[in-house]
């Protein structure tokens, strides 16, 4: 249920941004408590302000409506990812080379699971991260298909 509520909400909402030369980050659907949300993640270069997630919130809420995919009560929010925006494709990473990611693997690759540095490139279904081991920096390649998840972060 939950992944076809995702599809049909991609597909209506995909019109929408594309008018707007917005991008859509991500759709998800859970259940929080007792109550259903709704969450659709949109952005473009520079972020994305509150009057556009309310224009695309009140014209995905009328498209949502005529299609009635969710029978269930449930609260819709349209919003940026904010700055850990995730990273989904090899697309959105190839567009972030140079920044600060953090990704966690399905595996270990030298005995890590997890890695957080600057990706430095993306080529051949894989990534290559710089990263530091105390004040040495290293380099470690990570085949696409071992990501789990992937998502800028944060430099403190």
């Amino acid at each position: 249920m939950s992944s076809k509520v995702i599809e049909i909400t991609t597909e209506l909402v995909h019109p929408i941004l594309e008018e707007k030369n917005l991008e859509l980050v991500d759709v998800e659907y859970v259940k929080e408590g007792k109550n259903w949300f709704l969450r659709v993640y949109i952005d473009k270069d520079g972020g994305i302000d509150i009057v556009e997630c309310g224009e695309v919130s009140e014209r995905l809420s009328e498209k949502l409506d005529e299609a009635d995919p969710i029978k269930e009560a449930y609260f819709l929010e349209v919003s940026s990812p904010g700055v850990e925006k995730p990273l989904k494709t090899l697309e959105d990473l190839q567009k972030n080379i140079g920044k600060n990611v953090f990704v966690k693997l399905y595996e270990k690759i030298d005995g890590e699971k997890t890695y957080e540095g600057i990706l430095q490139n993306v080529e051949n279904d894989s990534l290559l991260i710089e990263y530091k081991v105390k004040t040495r920096k290293q380099i470690v390649e990570i085949p696409y298909e071992k990501v789990a998840k992937a998502r800028l972060a944060v430099m403190f």
